[in-house]
């Protein structure tokens, strides 16, 4: 197959990230600007056809490479035979997810020897620019959100108010791995004993909504803010990390009744 397993060898980090930048940019013409002649191209009576994206952004659609194993990452294989069976928007939307994944793996291929830093450095460049299902789409760049911050309750002067409220904040999500029904600091001596049982009481009627598991401070819980049951973070499939990004947090049951509605 003629130019599909052409390998330019870059070795450097610039090198590789020019080699993944011109690659991109041919594979975005077949895309966007030339989209009629590479959706022309496709056709799905032909055997199994690939999206090749070249150093110096050309692109073809042609045969997987003969050899075995191919010379460099292969893209993925077939793209012609979904062409009539979808709408052209959502095909164009796949072939350009499998075009990301390609770029990845050649560049980083061609970066198997580089170190730590130089991986980072790598890695970092690619994500400067908008992928190519980004383009495709016409997805805008979302801005980085600032992080949750996380009350640890560690003032004693705030004791009593955050013993008997509820804090919520994003998806009532605390990434201490407390439920959002935020435990105390230990309470002052004797003359707030009354609290103290109140605190544990509430704590005490806390059951996960799935397994019926009760509270424990060492496990991540995330509540509903329809239902207002608490889960236990495994339970649900939610990490603190995704729950940081989650504006309101629906539990399975209330999206199922919603979906239904």
């Amino acid at each position: 197959m003629e130019g599909a397993s052409v390998s330019t060898n870059p070795r450097s980090v610039d090198e590789v990230f020019k080699d993944f930048r011109g690659r991109r940019a041919g594979m975005l013409k077949a895309l966007t600007s030339e989209v009629e002649e590479f959706y022309r191209q496709c056709d799905p009576e032909k055997e199994n056809l690939c999206l090749y994206g070249y150093p110096e952004e050309t692109w073809e659609v042609n045969l997987p490479a003969e050899e075995v194993p191919p010379e460099l990452p292969e893209p993925a294989l077939g793209i012609n035979f979904a062409r009539d069976g979808m709408q052209r928007k959502d095909w164009l939307s796949l072939v350009a997810v499998h075009s990301d994944a390609w770029l990845l793996a050649v560049a980083f291929y061609y970066g198997a020897r580089f170190d730590k830093n130089e991986r980072k450095r790598l890695f970092n460049s690619i994500n400067e620019l908008p992928t190519v299902f980004d383009v495709v789409t016409g997805k805008k760049p979302v801005k980085e959100k600032a992080s949750v911050v996380v009350n640890h309750n560690n003032n004693n002067n705030n004791n009593n108010n955050s013993g008997r409220n509820k804090t919520k904040s994003a998806a009532k999500v605390q990434r201490t791995a407390e439920p959002v029904k935020a435990k105390p600091a230990p309470p002052p001596p004797k003359e707030d004993d009354d609290l103290e049982d109140e605190d544990e009481e509430e704590h005490g009627d806390t059951f996960c909504g799935t397994c019926g598991g009760s509270y424990t401070a060492d496990e991540f819980w995330i509540g509903c803010d329809i239902c207002e049951k608490w889960y236990h973070g495994k339970c649900v499939k939610i990490t603190p990390a995704r729950a940081e990004h989650i504006k309101q947090y629906k539990c399975p049951a209330c999206s199922n009744k919603r979906a239904r509605t």
